[in-house]
Formats: C-alpha cells, sequence, structure tokens
C-alpha cells in the first residue's frame, strides 16, 4: 500500500535558519557544520530533524502534493524565533531525510504557535492531497478574547500620529486639511492640485521635489 501519510515529532525548542548564518570571504551565506562556535547549533538541528523523520516514518516517501499541518511548541510565549520562519528550518531537515523530495510539494500550510515549558516541540504532519483534503472556517467569537498586543522590537522606531491642538488665537476647524499630512492649512499657505479638487501645505509640496 502505498504511503499517503506521516507524522514527525521532534522535542526541543525549534529554531529558525537565519540565525545562524555566516558569511565567507566573498560575502555569501554559509552554514557551517563543524566550526566548533555557536553557529553550528542550526547544522545540529537539520540533522536531528532529518534522524527523527527517517526513525519515525521508515520505508516511507511522500512523492506527490502534500497538505502540512504544522504545530509549535515554545519555551515561552515571551522569547522565542518568529514562527512565520522556523518553517524553513523544519522543511529543510524534512527535505533532507528523503521522507519528501522537494519541499515545494507542500501546497497547503497551517501553522499554529502554542506554549509548553516543560516539553518544547513541533510536531508536523504530512498528508497528500490524492487521499486527503483539509477545510477551514473563519468564524467570529461570540465572547471577545483579550488581545495578545505586540510592541515593536527596540531597534525599530514608529512614527507616532500627531494630535493638532486648535490654536488659542483662531478657530481652525474649518480650515481645510493637506491631502499629504492631514493638518490644517492656514490662510495663504496651500496650493491647490488635482484640478483644484485638493489642497496642499507648503511644507509638503516642497518636500515631493
Amino acid at each position: 500500500m502505498e504511503n499517503t501519510y506521516a507524522k514527525v515529532i521532534v522535542k526541543g525548542s525549534p529554531i529558525t535558519k537565519s540565525n545562524f548564518k555566516l558569511s565567507n570571504i566573498h560575502g555569501r551565506a554559509i552554514l557551517p557544520y563543524n566550526s566548533g562556535k555557536y553557529h553550528d547549533r542550526y547544522a545540529l538541528y537539520e540533522e536531528q530533524i532529518a534522524y527523527e523523520a527517517r526513525i519515525q516514518n521508515p520505508n516511507t516517501i511522500l512523492t506527490e502534493s502534500l497538505i502540512a499541518i504544522l504545530k509549535v511548541y515554545y519555551k515561552s510565549s515571551k522569547r522565542h524565533p518568529d514562527t512565520t520562519n522556523i518553517t524553513k528550518s523544519i522543511f529543510d531537515g524534512i527535505e533532507k531525510s528523503g521522507l519528501i523530495i522537494n519541499d515545494a510539494q507542500v501546497r497547503r500550510l497551517i501553522i499554529e504557535e502554542n506554549y509548553d515549558k516543560e516539553n518544547p516541540r513541533f510536531e508536523l504532519e504530512l498528508l497528500c492531497e490524492s487521499k486527503y483534503s483539509i477545510n477551514y472556517n473563519i468564524i467570529e467569537n461570540s465572547i471577545s478574547n483579550k488581545p495578545i498586543e505586540y510592541s515593536p522590537p527596540p531597534n525599530k522606531k514608529y512614527p507616532t500620529k500627531k494630535i493638532n491642538k486648535p490654536s488659542k488665537t483662531s478657530d481652525i476647524s474649518d480650515s481645510p486639511l493637506c491631502e499629504i499630512c492631514g493638518k490644517p492649512i492656514k490662510n495663504g499657505e496651500s496650493l491647490s492640485v488635482n484640478k483644484g479638487t485638493s489642497k496642499i501645505c507648503k511644507t509638503c509640496f516642497k518636500k515631493l521635489f
């Protein structure tokens, strides 16, 4: 009987390739295996994935298009790799194992981010499209959950929206707004654009040239 399903579970905190790249003297990205340094960790992780995939699925080769369901379990919700980057690390190891021919076989992918302090791991299910299909529904929660908010990285700055306070000496509620910056335009400091249908302030106009 031809194999149409495989499952791989690899214990340990999942890692991403992007954190372990080095460059050679020609500027080309490389992944060292035996440098004796921390960067070897990714290559060893890839080998671990390949080994587990083969041991857990002996005599199995999936050659057709696939559906992949990936559940990643991190130690902590605060410090972990970007889940969107983790798939490349995992599928490189899966491809290396010979369980699949090429990671391009994966045409549908669902990823779940979870947390397990005691048992970090990933669980991957591979299902052949000739036998399996997948459905999913997006529904509105009957009770709103508390939102999980994210802050920008410390090395990135995002512009904050400025609140324009009304002038004490004049009412600017009727002043036209600049089409670009959205600020009220004082009398005599605007230029008409789009055949007179819009106005921009002189400051924004100067920045265009």
